[in-house]
């Protein structure tokens, strides 16, 4: 540094000492500017010479850097390689107010009419895509269901899909065909369009993942994703880098998962996944995920098979998720499903409503904690495979969860236990370790509010033979028969048991805890069914017989519940309703609701 009169001037102490503290990333990190309408990739990318393709300000951009991008429909598959830190994250951004979407689909304007003597409008255009090129039929899963649901190819016209079909003979108003030996596109607007006029705008998937966060510590605000020709089980966006979070993003479209989550320590707040083939989004290995202030709705529009996924989400394998403050919503199969191997998972401040299957669906996974949900209308649309998984939270083999303070309403079914014989890898497993034998037990379910559900509040469906969730008294394995010798009887017993669970398991040994649960129903709707409807089963009316036969429930059944408006989603009840006294009922707000006690 220099005085006035030219000499070199002390730095002082404090000041150096601070400046070399200072990562060198925060003293050289740079803004990179992208606008598609007037940038070059041969420019600097600062604001007045921008660059065109985010492609290029992602090989750019690195630690403490920021990309701005300027409103414009981006077509290009970003991947991104160069990592940030948790202090310095790279970021990718929507400049202010601007109005960013990433396209997995092209505009297609190179038409050519096909003959017609009826008047019909049907265009073709080459089509060089093939996109699941390993399988014969061009579809995953390949089975006769997916014949059509498991393709890839979506075209849009004028924002609007357009419905496939699997032959040229079988185009007609509103669909389009993609001839795979021909390599030809075929097209028929749904209005019978001249699609070769310029006011006819014709875009088709040709990419599938278009946004492949490789890297760690990257950050992206702002974005729209959409239309990507992902297979089945595939994100259109992929995070795979330690402490990626997306911000204010949305996922729409694709023909397969709006997003995967497959990193640790990752993030996503204010996101929005709608309108999705498959999954809203799904995860696997994403260790501490934190989903904040989301929604999720209307997501596996294509009917992908529900068995193996589709609806709001599917999280596999992953340790300490947690999702709050979120709302999922009128999904096509469940609202909120853990699926193999999960541990230690938090579902709070929530509101999951109208989904076709479960609210929460908890399969072969460890120690959820649910609480303070709104559970509402849940698994009223669920095929027969749904048993057992088609109401406000089912815990499908699924031991150590705590389920507390949510409020269960006009669901199919209220709360669920689902028992199968069922094996699940462990996050910690070695590779080529066996899987682990799971079963429910050690639960509490305490404190909620279980009202008003289609046929039963609390429904066990333990489709095992072993009759563990019957007391030892009521079992029928273990009562004495006038025509067997009681040694005859317990190796029986003893050979049943093939699922790693110990022998002689009754219900008091599962450890089934239900205190202080407040219930209502209307007349016609169960209390609590035990058992499946298609073996050894009974259906309680009242909670004395609960807790005379099972030994389980020291709740209460209420006459009525006098909700403010549940058909406008306000669940507030009289300052002096007993729920609201016992503490059965969420604490704290649930977006999309109102809840607490009504003013006097």
């Amino acid at each position: 540094m220099m005085n006035g009169k030219g000499k070199p001037m002390k730095t002082p102490l404090p000041l150096l000492t601070a400046l070399l503290l200072v990562p060198l990333t925060a003293l050289y990190a740079e803004d990179f500017h992208v606008d598609i309408r007037r940038g070059d990739d041969a420019n600097p990318g600062s604001s007045a010479l921008p660059l065109k393709t985010i492609s290029k300000a992602a090989a750019l951009a690195g630690a403490g850097d920021t990309v701005r991008i300027a409103t414009g429909v981006y077509r290009e598959a970003v991947s991104m390689e160069q990592s940030g830190t948790a202090e310095h994250p790279v970021r990718f951004e929507a400049e202010l107010a601007a109005q960013v979407v990433v396209t997995g689909a092209d505009r297609l304007t190179e038409w050519r009419k096909e003959p017609s003597d009826s008047g019909e409008n049907v265009y073709s255009a080459e089509w060089p895509h093939r996109f699941i090129g390993w399988s014969k039929t061009g579809t995953h899963p390949g089975d006769d269901y997916h014949q059509l649901i498991g393709r890839a190819e979506q075209v849009f016209v004028n924002g609007y899909p357009l419905r496939q079909v699997l032959s040229f003979d079988k185009l007609t108003r509103g669909t389009f065909f993609p001839d795979l030996a021909g390599k030809r596109l075929y097209v028929q607007a749904a209005n019978n369009a001249r699609l070769d006029q310029p006011s006819e705008r014709v875009e088709a998937s040709v990419r599938g993942t278009v946004w492949d966060v490789k890297a760690d510590h990257v950050h992206t605000r702002g974005i729209t994703f959409r239309y990507s020709a992902a297979q089945a089980q595939t994100g259109m966006v992929r995070l795979k880098g330690r402490g990626a979070m997306v911000e204010d993003c949305v996922f729409e479209g694709a023909n397969s998962q709006g997003a995967d989550f497959c990193g640790p320590d990752q993030m996503a707040r204010r996101c929005v996944f709608q309108d999705n083939g498959q999954d809203g989004f799904t995860a696997s290995g994403a260790h501490r995920l934190l989903m904040t202030e989301c929604v999720t709705r209307n997501n596996n529009t294509k009917n992908f098979n529900r068995g193996r996924g589709g609806g709001g989400n599917k999280i596999a394998l992953s340790r300490g998720v947690v999702i709050e403050k979120s709302q999922f919503l009128a999904n096509r199969g469940n609202g909120i499903w853990f699926d193999i191997g999960n541990e230690d998972c938090t579902v709070r401040h929530c509101l999951i409503a109208d989904n076709e299957g479960a609210g929460i669906f908890y399969e072969i996974s460890y120690g959820l904690h649910a609480h303070d949900n709104v559970i509402v209308g849940n698994g009223l649309l669920s095929g027969p495979g749904a048993w057992g998984a088609n109401g406000a939270i089912s815990l499908s083999s699924s031991p150590h969860c705590v389920i507390e303070r949510n409020l269960m309403v006009g669901n199919k079914e209220g709360f669920q236990f689902r028992e199968q014989r069922r094996t699940t890898p462990r996050i910690a497993g070695k590779a080529g370790s066996p899987e682990e034998w799971v079963w429910n037990h050690d639960h509490n379910i305490r404190n909620n509010l279980i009202a008003y559900n289609q046929d039963a509040q609390v429904r066990g469906w333990f489709a095992v033979d072993d009759e563990r969730h019957w007391p030892l008294a009521l079992q029928r394995l273990a009562a004495p028969k006038p025509d067997r010798p009681e040694n005859d009887l317990a190796a029986d017993y003893q050979a049943q048991r093939k699922d790693g669970a110990p022998a002689g398991l009754s219900l008091e040994k599962l450890d089934l805890v239900f205190e202080g649960n407040f219930y209502a129903a209307h007349p016609g709707q169960g209390l609590f069914h035990w058992g499946p409807e298609w073996d050894r089963h009974k259906k309680y009316t009242t909670l004395d017989d609960v807790r005379a036969e099972l030994k389980l429930e020291t709740g209460r059944v209420a006459e009525s519940l006098a909700f403010a408006n549940p058909h406008a989603r306000d669940y507030r009840l009289p300052p002096d309703n007993p729920a609201l006294k016992q503490g059965c009922y969420p604490r704290g707000d649930v977006p999309g609701t109102k809840l607490g006690a009504l003013q006097p």
